[in-house]
């Protein structure tokens, strides 16, 4: 296998330390970057493999084979979304997105449990209430919980996926939605 001329962890051990002094980071978030640093690098041993016939030899270092990394779990999570993709629904949706304002974001930080559990109560009694009072429905919904941004700051959201409301005949296979 040819390797990519830039990784992920090219680029952590490039700019972590100067990430890392400007911005605040969980240890849980650390030890993340401190595993795709090291992995399949000497600081995690490795082995030799030696060609029978030529006796090339060359170096193998082992991988960290934590869940958060590209290099190591790249394929499976491939696999893992392909399979959960043949799961899927044939229904349209609606992505609705809440965010902390910064104060209490950075209340989370620290108090996760008082801050997260009332924020999935109040999103929810607000999807509810809207559906009831301006739609005269009654929704289903996922929430999930995302605590960073894509730029890897702290920033707690909740994603809710809505599904759109299905006709009866759909629903007992008579025709589209």
């Amino acid at each position: 296998m040819v390797r990519p001329a830039l990784e992920i962890a090219d680029i952590v051990r490039a700019h972590e330390r100067e990430q890392l002094a400007r911005h605040v980071v969980s240890p849980a978030k650390r030890r993340v970057l401190a595993d795709i640093r090291r992995c399949r690098t000497a600081v995690l041993g490795g082995h030799a493999d030696e060609c029978g016939d030529c006796g090339h030899r060359q170096v193998s270092y082992n991988s960290c084979r934590k869940r958060h990394c590209p290099k190591c779990q790249g394929g499976n999570r491939t696999a893992w979304v392909e399979a959960r993709e043949a799961d899927l629904l044939p229904v349209e949706y609606f992505h609705v997105v809440f965010t902390l304002p910064p104060a209490i974001a950075a209340l989370a930080l620290q108090n996760k449990k008082v801050v997260y559990g009332p924020l999935f109560r109040t999103v929810a009694s607000t999807l509810k209430a809207v559906a009831r009072d301006r739609l005269a429905a009654e929704i289903g919904f996922l929430a999930v919980l995302h605590t960073w941004g894509q730029t890897l700051q702290h920033h707690p959201h909740l994603h809710c996926v809505i599904p759109r409301r299905v006709s009866r005949q759909a629903r007992v296979g008579h025709g589209p939605t």
